[in-house]
């Protein structure tokens, strides 16, 4: 199971971690990863995805159809 956006695609960013003496030692960045399960009513029927908290926001904001229309998911579904 990957750590993977389903709606975006974004992943996990990689950086270092500073020390106090600057010592550098390399770290992933997860991302904010919630599984919910969204119904759409065009479709008549519920999906759950694996969504950051970002996008889950948006989700909130345009409605989950205006979504999966504008990055293409809506054949994958």
């Amino acid at each position: 199971m990957s750590r993977r956006d389903d709606i975006t695609g974004s992943k996990a960013l990689n950086g270092y971690r500073s020390s106090k003496s600057n010592n550098k030692t390399k770290h992933l960045f997860h991302l904010n990863l919630q599984k919910r399960k969204f119904y759409v009513p065009e479709l008549d029927k519920w999906v759950t995805l694996k969504v950051t908290s970002k996008t889950l926001r948006t989700i909130n904001k345009n409605g989950i159809y205006s979504v999966l229309k504008k990055h293409g998911k809506l054949d994958k579904i």
